[in-house]
């Protein structure tokens, strides 16, 4: 008789990072009894910032974001997936997932995770408030002088809403050491950022998309945000006091909703796991189409298959977010990868904040985040 098998895992505490994975390991298990796989949780805020190298030492299979796969490659924490016996799974895969979703999981010639929850930042509005979503960033401005816009600047969320301005008006960022932006371009985003700084709530600053989200449905004034990751639960009725609707974002540039920076998550496998093929077939159920628009999306999932994403069934329930911001997720903008980078991330962000401030000015802060960026290769 072989020994029963424990799996641990490690993801998110938000209920659309949990739920469909705790749903799908009691699934899995029925379907291979023996197996059982628990799942720990923590923090937005500790999710974006946790090594996963802490991670891989400690779990068998985690929930990773895709700006860590650089460090991933430097400390072999993580196993690859594209491994002969599994090519015509990934390519299935890939021709199945959204946008680059699959794409940011691949690294040095490696697929270090397979997606299963796509995001980028997305505009949310509240409909009894708003007839119709805003398209343009000056349509913004006026909504804030009146104070209806509220707006998560909690680093790293300021400096996501810098890149995706940026690739907006045709000037995305390098993801090379060099030249960090076009200095114009950046000037000009830093101008359009600040704006809008000074005109909503100075509470904005302390607050991730989970804080402004829960602000904007219980909000007596507030009608939009114009830049928020995708959180599908606050799309479901009777989630919060009032429904939000996801739409795409509000334009810069004159190229419609173009160069969000690209979120979402993967599942990945520890280099020390005992049982890896255990941990593949997990991650390739959970990430499959029959998954992905089935089980986990009925468990509170937000999926990263565009079999879910084409449902009528899966759409319904979230008033269409899926189809809303299908265009954005399509050309959203994917973040630097090298191993410095999540150190850059965190300087880069409060230089945000400062500058958003007025603690620094436009030129300053630029000059500054551009010397940051290159000293961030410096650490890989």
């Amino acid at each position: 008789m072989k020994p029963d098998i424990t799996l641990r895992g490690m993801t998110w505490s938000d209920p659309r990072g949990y739920d469909p994975l705790a749903a799908a390991a009691s699934a899995f298990s029925s379907l291979h009894p023996g197996v059982t796989i628990t799942w720990d949780k923590r923090s937005l805020q500790g999710f974006e910032s946790t090594p996963v190298e802490e991670l891989a030492a400690a779990y068998d299979l985690m929930i990773i974001d895709h700006p860590h796969v650089g460090a991933v490659v430097e400390e072999a924490c993580l196993l690859p997936f594209d491994t002969e016996e599994h090519e015509e799974e990934l390519a299935v895969l890939a021709s199945q997932t959204l946008g680059k979703s699959f794409e940011s999981y691949r690294y040095a010639g490696r697929q270090w995770a397979l997606p299963v929850d796509a995001a980028a930042q997305v505009q949310a509005i509240r409909p009894d408030r708003l007839d119709q979503p805003v398209k343009t960033w000056a349509d913004v401005i006026s909504l804030a002088r009146v104070g209806k816009v509220i707006w998560p600047l909690r680093p790293p969320h300021n400096l996501m809403s810098f890149f995706t301005l940026m690739a907006n008006i045709g000037a995305p960022c390098s993801v090379r050491p060099g030249q960090f932006a076009e200095e114009a371009a950046a000037e000009r985003v830093l101008e359009a950022l600040k704006a809008l700084a000074a005109l909503v709530d100075p509470a904005c600053h302390g607050m991730d998309p989970i804080a402004a989200m829960d602000a904007l449905t219980s909000s007596q004034t507030l009608a939009m945000a114009p830049h928020t990751y995708l959180y599908k639960g606050y799309a479901n009725e009777g989630y919060r006091p009032h429904r939000v609707a996801f739409h795409d974002i509000p334009a810069l540039g004159k190229a419609g909703p173009l160069g969000s920076a690209l979120g979402g998550t993967g599942l990945a496998i520890s280099a020390k796991t005992k049982h890896p093929e255990f941990c593949k077939a997990f991650c390739f159920w959970v990430a499959s189409a029959e998954v992905q628009s089935g089980l986990y999306t009925s468990s509170n999932g937000q999926p990263g298959n565009t079999a879910a994403w084409n449902s009528e069934a899966v759409n319904a329930p979230v008033a269409g977010a899926y189809y809303n911001t299908r265009m954005t997720h399509e050309a959203a903008w994917l973040r630097p990868r090298h191993q410095g980078y999540m150190g850059f991330q965190e300087e880069g962000s409060h230089i945000l904040t400062d500058i958003q401030k007025g603690t620094t000015t436009i030129k300053a802060g630029f000059a500054a985040l551009t010397a940051r960026f290159n000293d961030s290769f410096d650490r890989s």
